[in-house]
């Protein structure tokens, strides 16, 4: 039986990723119409222009800290869908930096395009979206592996 935890490690895992498919069209397609998440993370922690430590940081955030939070949180949050539910928690989650980025970091690094805020919301909801729907998929499909068949257990 897999834990909660590591459903949402899992889930954070797959919706992390998916992200960094759109942060990489948006630096490479997109010439960095918004600015680059990576990019932001770097430089908040005083690394300015080391996209790899950015992406690093990315993707431990949303497979463990995102993750494992969701995996803890999914049967708390106020909503009927998981992917609802994955929504409500990116949300909360964008607002949180968002307050982080503002009150203790630099608000300067989000810059003065406030489309960047956009693409950010919109990023962190695709990531609720999958993140909620891996998640339900795990948990759905160990409801099925412990099932009854035939009166009997199906292990």
């Amino acid at each position: 039986m897999m834990s909660r935890v590591k459903k949402g490690i899992i889930a954070g895992l797959v919706a992390t990723l998916a992200i960094s498919v759109l942060e990489a069209i948006n630096i490479f397609a997109l010439n960095s119409m918004f600015q680059p998440f990576p990019g932001m993370v770097a430089s908040l922690l005083g690394m300015d222009g080391n996209l790899a430590a950015g992406w690093a940081i990315h993707l431990f955030s949303g497979t463990f800290i995102l993750g494992s939070l969701f995996g803890i949180l999914c049967p708390r949050l106020p909503t009927d869908t998981s992917e609802t539910k994955g929504i409500v928690f990116a949300v909360g989650a964008w607002v949180v930096m968002m307050l982080g980025v503002f009150f203790v970091g630099d608000s300067q690094v989000l810059g003065s395009n406030m489309a960047t805020l956009g693409w950010m919301l919109v990023t962190h909801i695709v990531f609720g979206i999958v993140l909620g729907n891996v998640y339900a998929r795990l948990v759905e499909r160990e409801k099925r592996a412990h099932a009854v068949v035939g009166a009997h257990p199906a292990h």
